[in-house]
C-alpha cells in the first residue's frame, strides 16, 4: 500500500500545532504523527534526523511566513504606511487565531531548545524587528525610536498572548493589536 500523502502546508501546520502546545522537549513522535495523520515511519522518511529536523523545518516554514506576511508587507512602498500596518495587524491576528494560539517562537525558547534553535528563532524575530523599524522610519520616527517601537511590538504581542492564554480571554491580545495600530498611525 502506498504511503498517505499530506500536502506541505497541512504537514507543517500539524507539526507546528504540537510544538506550540508542548514545546520541543514535550513533543513526542507519536504526538507529531497523530497531528499530521502520518505514521512515524513516514515522518522519519521525510525527516531522517527525527524531531530536531522536524522542528527546524517548522521554524523554516514560520520564517517564510514571517517574511511574506510581516516583513514584506511592512516594507512594501506600494502601500501607504496605514495600509501596511492594517494588513500586518490582520496577519498577526490570523497567525495567532485571534489570540487563542501560543506563539511557536515562544514555545521553542526554553532553556533546552535555545542552544539548538536559537539562530532560527532570532531570524524569525529579526523579520518583525526589521519590518516594523522600516515602517517606523517611513512614519518619520528617528532610528532609535523606530527600533524601540519595533521591539515593543514583539513585547506587546508576546505578553498579550501569554495574558490571554492565562486568563482564557483574548481581549488583552485584541487590545494589544489596537495599541500597535495606534503606535504607527
Amino acid at each position: 500500500m502506498r504511503p498517505k500523502k499530506v500536502d506541505h502546508q497541512h504537514l507543517m501546520e500539524g507539526l507546528m500545532s504540537v510544538l506550540r502546545a508542548k514545546g520541543f522537549e514535550g513533543s513526542s513522535l507519536m504526538d507529531l504523527s497523530e497531528a499530521t495523520g502520518l505514521k512515524k515511519a513516514s515522518l522519519y522518511h521525510r525527516f531522517p534526523r527525527g524531531k530536531q529536523e522536524i522542528a527546524e523545518a517548522v521554524l523554516d516554514y514560520v520564517k517564510v511566513w514571517n517574511e511574506d506576511h510581516i516583513y514584506n508587507v511592512l516594507i512594501n512602498k506600494d502601500l501607504t504606511p496605514q495600509e501596511r500596518i492594517a494588513l500586518v495587524i490582520e496577519n498577526i491576528n490570523a497567525l495567532y487565531d485571534n489570540g487563542n494560539s501560543t506563539c511557536i517562537l515562544k514555545a521553542m525558547t526554553t532553556e533546552a531548545s535555545l542552544p539548538t534553535f536559537g539562530s532560527q528563532i532570532e531570524e524569525n524575530f529579526r523579520f518583525w524587528i526589521d519590518g516594523f523599524k522600516a515602517l517606523g522610519l517611513d512614519r518619520g520616527f528617528d532610528s532609535a525610536k523606530a527600533s524601540q517601537l519595533a521591539q515593543e511590538v514583539i513585547i506587546r504581542v508576546q505578553g498579550a498572548l501569554i495574558l490571554s492564554k492565562g486568563m482564557n480571554d483574548t481581549s488583552p491580545f485584541q487590545q494589544s493589536l489596537n495599541q500597535i495600530l495606534k503606535m504607527y498611525r
